[in-house]
């Protein structure tokens, strides 16, 4: 796969590190705007990238792309993702995918009539540790509750509290916790249970309107999932799913997935058995799962990438592509019940 890479922050600069041992990847453009030249000269050298754009429009019509990597702020992800659909690449979008159902959607229509992929860029959904979880989900039995929490202190919190706002606390570009980090949350229940019914969402907003932390809900026909995501203030992450036979924990931020501990019923044991605490207890299975060491966390998605458009797995990307539809669904349902609104509905 034939690669333009779109942007110069730090999340590029992670993908650019992320994609070193991804042997069917080439890296052929990068853009950046005017004044960002000199750091995109200095991930082309790094990177050994050939080529550097500061038109956009330029690098879709010269460069030799067959896909881009969007990683721009939140509020640009609609427009560049659309103008290289309309020019015949393939996208891979940072997350979020867009700000709006709407543009979602305007740009899945654009891909399936050109037959091209757009694909979201989110870590969990490309995990070993996650497929495990799916693959230990019917031990459970019935679903009861869903609980996750990812809550990171923000380091541009401080600048915030100054009065200085940065795009990810700017609701006209798009920002806010709900988008950045709950959005891990809402992923992991989508991505393990489809789309939710209703969704939900009670923050914290600060001074101009931007929730930096919250709660949001998630209706699922026969349980509630709660997603908890905080840009203000810290706390250890975990998800921890429950079911009428047993659970799963994963006792780490949901960004990236390297373990978890699950218990779930022993079908072949009905009696009941001693507990540590002199009661009687069901018989149970205990698991315990650790992932192999990888390079970087955003690494293997970027090699699922590669394999869905050489090989046009039209299935696979299909797949994908529904569960960022159902996410941002999610997304937009529960910052809308929440009154907070983005530079883009006044549009």
């Amino acid at each position: 796969m034939k690669l333009g890479i779109i942007g110069t922050g730090k999340i590029v600069h992670e993908a650019l590190f992320a994609l070193e041992p991804v042997q069917n990847i080439e890296k052929k453009a990068i853009f950046a705007r005017p004044h960002s030249y000199t750091k995109a000269e200095e991930l082309a050298k790094k990177y050994n990238i050939a080529q550097i754009y500061t038109d956009y429009e330029e690098l879709l019509a010269k460069a030799d792309v067959e896909c881009v990597y969007i990683g721009l702020v939140n509020s640009a992800h609609y427009s560049y993702a659309k103008a290289a659909l309309l020019a015949g690449k393939h996208v891979i979008l940072e997350k979020p995918f867009t700000s709006t159902v709407a543009e979602a959607k305007e740009l899945a229509e654009i891909a399936r009539e050109k037959g091209l992929y757009l694909l979201e860029a989110i870590v969990p959904m490309h995990n070993e540790v996650v497929d495990r979880m799916k693959m230990l989900l019917p031990n459970l039995g019935p679903i009861k509750m869903v609980q996750c929490n990812y809550s990171q202190y923000s380091s541009r919190y401080n600048n915030y509290l100054k009065g200085k706002v940065e795009p990810a606390f700017d609701p006209e570009l798009s920002g806010g916790a709900l988008y950045d980090i709950n959005l891990y949350n809402i992923y992991f229940s989508v991505g393990l249970f489809g789309k939710p019914e209703k969704a939900f969402y009670f923050p914290n907003r600060g001074f101009n309107g931007i929730d930096t932390s919250g709660i949001a809900i998630l209706q699922y026909p026969e349980f509630t999932a709660t997603c908890t995501g905080a840009k203000d203030s810290d706390s250890p992450g975990f998800v921890i799913i429950q079911g009428e036979k047993g659970w799963i924990k994963l006792g780490v931020h949901p960004s990236f997935p390297d373990h978890f501990d699950a218990e779930y019923q022993d079908p072949n044991n009905q009696e009941l058995v001693p507990s540590p605490s002199g009661g009687m207890q069901r018989a149970m299975i205990s698991v315990h799962f650790e992932a192999e060491k990888v390079h970087h966390r955003m690494t293997r998605e970027f090699a699922d990438f590669a394999d869905i458009i050489d090989t046009k797995n039209d299935a696979a990307a299909h797949t994908a592509l529904e569960n960022s539809l159902a996410v941002i669904g999610a997304l937009e349902s529960a910052r809308k019940y929440a009154g907070i609104r983005f530079g883009v509905d006044d549009k």
